[in-house]
């Protein structure tokens, strides 16, 4: 993924983002800026190091003065806004198009050049995050001024632009991926929970989405925490539920029985898994094992049952670790026999790494593991 954002600097981008650039400031130039960025080294960089390095290139053009900078940077958005989408409508189809496409640069300019101008920067962070996303920053931000940045981030979950209101629950995620780690609120997160009780409810998909993501980070380090927020707001919106349900994924891959009971997702003696079997016991790199089971409800009543499937993946060392796939979670009708097949792929992916050897498959319903199944993976 990486890869391919890192890609997206290329010479048509800086060729938009200069012309742009060059509507306030009075020196640029295109093949100037563009000679500058590409440089020897520019190759081999990195999604972030290309960010860095076009941060730095991006200074020797901008005022000395970091609040003249930041005046510079209004005067562009400002600019920019009349041939751009209305931001401050709720579009819950189109987010991407609700993004400005050198916002990034903008972004890391804030937190590089204004981590020491509070006041400043949370200024610049409200304006530019209604043009993109600005949760990187804010997270640079709360690990030197948590108490004064918390107390902002609650403001901003009351601000009239749904922009904004995202940015108080993404900005203050506890394992937000590539941000910049946040220890004191994994190990407590109370200053994230007044934020999320405004916003449960908030009329933006994209807000709800923020804090059903937060609360499923919280879990991971603080599940007590978030089982109370799901048993409190339970029933109080079908958005709220969704919120809770979403939330909650990490607690029911891990079969947490409080919050299977809290979604009617009890184990019954009545439900099983049959003839489970692997169709495709040896594999190479790049293929896909297939395997089937059936799925008995022995109850006179429907049943709701969430399927998922384990796959219990060998590490370099040896060792197995078990990562869970959702199949599906929907009623199933008294005294049924389904049939269900399933394929698993094994294509190189970056976030993992296949080792070979034996694997192993397990079939999860309603949290309970079933027996598993081998298979062995080849290059």
């Amino acid at each position: 993924m990486a890869e391919s954002f890192k890609n997206m600097f290329d010479k048509p981008f800086f060729g938009r983002f200069v012309n742009d650039l060059s509507l306030v400031l009075q020196n640029m130039s295109v093949d100037k800026f563009v000679t500058l960025v590409m440089d020897e080294e520019w190759e081999n960089r990195g999604y972030k190091q290309r960010i860095a390095h076009i941060t730095t290139v991006l200074h020797k053009f901008m005022p000395t003065e970091y609040k003249e900078a930041v005046a510079k940077i209004f005067k562009l958005l400002d600019c920019v806004k009349v041939r751009l989408l209305d931001f401050s409508k709720i579009d819950d189809k189109n987010f991407n198009l609700l993004t400005l496409e050198y916002g990034v640069i903008l972004d890391h300019y804030v937190e590089r050049y204004g981590i020491e101008d509070y006041e400043t920067s949370v200024k610049a962070i409200e304006r530019i995050t209604q043009f993109t996303t600005c949760e990187f920053v804010t997270h640079a931000f709360i690990v030197k001024y948590q108490d004064e940045m918390m107390k902002q981030m609650l403001a901003w979950s009351k601000h009239p632009h749904w922009g904004v209101r995202r940015l108080a629950s993404e900005g203050c995620r506890p394992r937000l991926p590539w941000a910049m780690s946040l220890p004191k609120l994994k190990e407590n997160p109370a200053p994230i929970i007044p934020i999320m009780e405004n916003l449960k409810n908030d009329p933006s998909r994209f807000v709800r989405l923020s804090v059903a993501n937060n609360l499923n980070d919280i879990s991971k380090d603080n599940p007590q925490i978030v089982i109370a927020l799901a048993k409190k707001w339970k029933g109080q919106s079908e958005n709220i539920d969704w919120v809770i349900k979403h939330g909650c994924r990490t607690l029911l891959k891990q079969g947490n029985h409080e919050i299977l009971n809290l979604f009617g997702l009890s184990l019954n003696d009545n439900i099983s898994i049959g003839d489970f079997k692997i169709l495709t016991k040896r594999i190479k790199m790049g293929d896909s094992v297939e395997f089937c089971f059936n799925l008995n409800n022995y109850n006179t009543e429907k049943r709701t049952i969430r399927l998922e499937y384990g796959i219990y993946y060998r590490k370099m060392n040896g060792e197995m670790t078990r990562k869970v796939y959702k199949i599906s979670e929907k009623e199933y009708k008294g005294n049924s026999i389904t049939e269900v097949n399933r394929k698993h792929s094994f294509r190189p992916i970056t976030t993992r790494t296949f080792y070979p050897g034996i694997h192993q498959i397990a079939v999860i319903f309603n949290g309970c593991e079933s027996g598993k199944c081998e298979f062995e993976l080849v290059e």
